[in-house]
C-alpha cells in the first residue's frame, strides 16, 4: 500500500497541473469562460478535474470493461495521468474542436464517480457530442442521468448548441435506455464497423435539438425508435 501511494504522489506530481484547492467541492465557484463552475444538482457537484483526482480516476478509467469506452485506453497508473492530464485541460469551449470535461463528485461522499463531456464538434451548424463515463459501482443510481441532464441544460442554455449527439456501444442497454429517456432519438446504427479485442463492434447514434429538449424535460417515458 505505501509503494502504491509512493507511486500516487509521484505521479500527481508529474501530472503538472494545477492542484485541487480543497474547499472548492463546497464554497469556491470558479468562472471559466462565463461558466460558473462548480455546478450543483441534487446529489452531485460538476466540476473541473484536478490532480488530485488521480485515484479516484483510477479506480474506474483502468477496468477492462470501460477501455471499450474511453478515447484513451489506460492500464495502469501512468496511462491514467497523462488521461487526467488531458481532463485538466478541457475547461472551457472557446472555438471548435474544444472539449468541456466535468468530472461528477457524489456531495455526501465527496468521491469521484464518473465524469461527463462536451465537445464542439461544429459552429456553424452548432454541433455538440456528448461522452460518460461512470463507475461501475455507482451505476443504476440514476447519476448518469443527473449529470446529463445539467450537462444539456448548460449546452443548449450557456453555450447555445443546436444540435447535441451521443455515440454509443450496441450492447450496452443501459446507455441505450438512458439516452432514451433524456429524449434522444436513435439517428443511426453502424453495424460492425470496426474491430474491439476481437469483436465487431455495433455503434448507435443518438441526438436531440435545442427545442425538443425543451419539451422532453416534461415526458417520463419515450417511444423507442428503431434504425433497421
Amino acid at each position: 500500500m505505501e509503494r502504491y501511494s509512493a507511486l500516487v504522489a509521484e505521479l500527481v506530481r508529474r501530472a503538472d497541473v494545477v492542484p485541487k484547492h480543497p474547499d472548492i467541492r463546497v464554497e469556491e465557484i470558479v468562472a471559466m469562460s462565463s461558466l460558473c463552475l462548480p455546478v450543483k444538482t441534487d446529489r452531485l457537484l460538476l466540476r473541473s478535474f484536478a490532480r488530485g483526482d488521480l485515484e479516484g480516476l483510477s479506480a474506474y478509467h483502468t477496468l477492462p470493461s470501460m477501455q471499450r469506452y474511453t478515447f484513451s485506453h489506460t492500464r495502469d497508473l501512468e496511462q491514467v495521468a497523462g488521461a487526467l492530464k488531458t481532463m485538466c485541460r478541457h475547461v472551457s469551449l472557446q472555438r471548435p474542436g474544444d472539449t468541456l470535461t466535468l468530472a461528477m463528485e457524489d456531495k455526501q461522499t465527496a468521491q469521484l464517480i464518473g465524469h461527463i463531456s462536451l465537445h464542439w464538434s461544429d459552429a456553424t451548424a452548432g454541433q455538440g457530442e456528448v461522452r460518460f463515463l461512470i463507475n461501475p459501482r455507482h451505476s443504476g443510481q440514476g447519476f448518469a442521468g443527473e449529470a446529463l441532464t445539467a450537462l444539456f441544460d448548460m449546452a443548449f442554455d450557456h453555450f447555445h448548441i443546436h444540435r447535441l449527439f451521443a455515440r454509443c456501444d450496441g450492447r450496452n442497454h443501459h446507455s441505450i435506455k438512458l439516452l432514451q429517456r433524456l429524449g434522444m432519438r436513435l439517428e443511426a446504427h453502424y453495424r460492425e464497423h470496426a474491430l474491439f479485442q476481437g469483436e465487431w463492434d455495433e455503434e448507435l447514434h443518438f441526438a436531440i435539438l435545442d427545442r425538443e429538449w425543451q419539451r422532453s424535460s416534461k415526458v417520463k417515458e419515450l417511444p423507442r425508435h428503431r434504425v433497421a
